[in-house]
């Protein structure tokens, strides 16, 4: 089944995905896909080298006739994001992706596809390798860890392209040209205590707790979907526990990447036996109320406690407690829609993870925005939370929206150009998500770019899934921009 997508249409596109699946490229492991490009840049005589930051940039000379086009970059990023279903055992560091047809859809077996962005990355290969497109001058930029922090884009240097024209192809909605997208600010929050040894008191049960089940999904693109933050409800029942039983933590774990809403999290809290058929009705009744708030959304929701063996150690009370109320007080989801375009979303935050380990409480939050003022704004919110509750934040890899261009060339071209190749008119949008184009226009002012791709749901999830035909039409788009490239001025 996994190879029957080589014979899918156009062939050129998914020969190539299927052997990007081969190659494990999870986020800050991307030596492999690195080498994978450049041998495949060898095999098809087409120029590359890799850049300091671990972008690989290739170029091909215009066809016959074309010379004298805008020449033009064609830009993805190798990297992909692991996710797994814990029904799977996947390495993502050794292990290929099990991909397959669903219907009218591609997805992976219980992990994440990496068909953001690996259908675009396989769609420039196949303009690469083409003897029949007409082009003019092209140069092609992978670049390298884009779902952690962009650090590609951020480290590509001035005077590395010569294009004038910039074609993302990371964007995940047929139909939808994206003309500006979010920058985005990571908030790191620390509590550093001293553990406590354990002694448990006579009577005293230790319980698991486990929510988990959920949909998932990317923090900027699906954030107005509604769905469950793991962390936000799993720190709103412990709350109830720690108020009516005297629940004690030892222990938390919630999400896995500051891009992804939490699918799941982890907490295991001591109680006394004798309150354990209370806690555990006050367990089923928390079921029951997430079932109501987010049943039409969450339709595989899992909540439960198990009991298992004491721990050795807790989290002091004090640094429980300011954990507890802080997580429950921080802002998560959507902050602001865009005055001027409500049906858009403006400013957000993902609270991404949680986790407890010797001594050290980590959170990360991932705050996204298209206006910089506003984004901080909601960083120094967060900042303000977290610091009322003893904790130590910092911000981090800061990175600076697409501000949109509403006289682009290249805008308008592909709003010409996308009826005579689909029958129907673009949507022209600004994406809440980030998009290397805002980080690559600053390095270089002038560049006119445009952001589209195929139909995509689910993606940084093991629910990823790309949707065939729209492949099809994303490629045909792909070719005709490229064929109606105006000349230079």
């Amino acid at each position: 089944m996994s190879t029957a997508i080589k014979d899918l249409h156009p062939k050129a596109i998914w020969e190539n995905f299927y052997k990007l699946t081969q190659v494990p490229r999870p986020s800050e492991h991307e030596e492999k896909a690195r080498i994978f490009m450049l041998n495949w840049a060898e095999e098809n005589h087409i120029e590359a080298k890799m850049d300091e930051a671990g972008n690989i940039i290739m170029s091909k000379p215009a066809t016959p006739g074309m010379e004298n086009r805008k020449p033009v970059i064609l830009q993805g990023h190798m990297d992909m994001v692991p996710q797994a279903n814990k029904s799977v055992n996947h390495n993502f560091e050794t292990d290929p992706i099990l991909p397959r047809i669903d219907g009218e859809w591609v997805s992976a077996t219980e992990t994440t596809l990496g068909a953001d962005n690996g259908i675009g990355i396989s769609s420039i290969l196949a303009i690469l390798e083409s003897k029949e497109i007409q082009h003019g001058p092209i140069e092609a930029l992978f670049t390298n860890d884009e779902e952690t922090g962009m650090y590609g884009a951020i480290g590509l240097e001035p005077g590395e392209l010569q294009g004038e024209i910039l074609l993302n192809t990371d964007s995940e909605q047929d139909g939808e040209l994206y003309m500006s997208c979010a920058g985005g600010v990571d908030v790191n929050v620390e509590f550093k205590y001293k553990e406590e040894a354990y002694t448990p008191v006579a009577g005293e049960i230790a319980l698991k707790l486990t929510l988990g089940g959920l949909h998932g999904g990317h923090s900027g693109v699906d954030i107005h979907l509604g769905r469950m933050n793991a962390n936000k409800e799993m720190f709103r029942f412990l709350k109830e526990a720690v108020s009516e039983y005297g629940a004690r933590l030892a222990h938390y774990n919630g999400g896995t990447l500051r891009n992804a809403i939490p699918r799941e999290a982890e907490a295991v809290v001591t109680i006394l036996s004798e309150d354990k058929t209370d806690f555990m009705a006050a367990v089923d009744e928390f079921f029951s109320t997430l079932r109501r708030e987010y049943g039409f959304i969450e339709d595989r929701l899992v909540f439960k406690a198990e009991e298992i063996s004491l721990p050795k150690t807790l989290l002091p009370e004090e640094i429980q407690d300011d954990l507890i109320n802080a997580v429950v007080a921080c802002h998560n989801g959507v902050y602001r829609m865009i005055p001027d375009a409500p049906e858009v979303v403006e400013t957000s935050s993902n609270l991404s993870i949680v986790r407890t380990s010797e001594g050290l409480v980590e959170i990360q939050i991932l705050v996204r925005s298209s206006s910089e003022t506003m984004k901080m704004a909601l960083a120094s919110e967060l900042e303000s939370t977290f610091a009322l509750a003893g904790a130590r934040v910092e911000f981090d890899g800061a990175y600076p929206g697409w501000e949109p261009n509403f006289k682009s060339d290249i805008l308008n071209l592909m709003k010409k150009i996308y009826p005579r190749v689909t029958g129907k008119e673009a949507d022209v949008k600004m994406m809440h998500a980030g998009l290397e184009c805002g980080i690559i226009g600053a390095n270089y002012p002038g560049l006119d770019m445009i952001s589209f791709g195929p139909t995509i749901k689910h993606p940084h999830s093991p629910n990823e899934k790309v949707e065939i035909s729209t492949v099809e039409t994303f490629w045909k788009l792909l070719v005709a921009v490229l064929e109606s490239i105006p000349e230079k001025d």
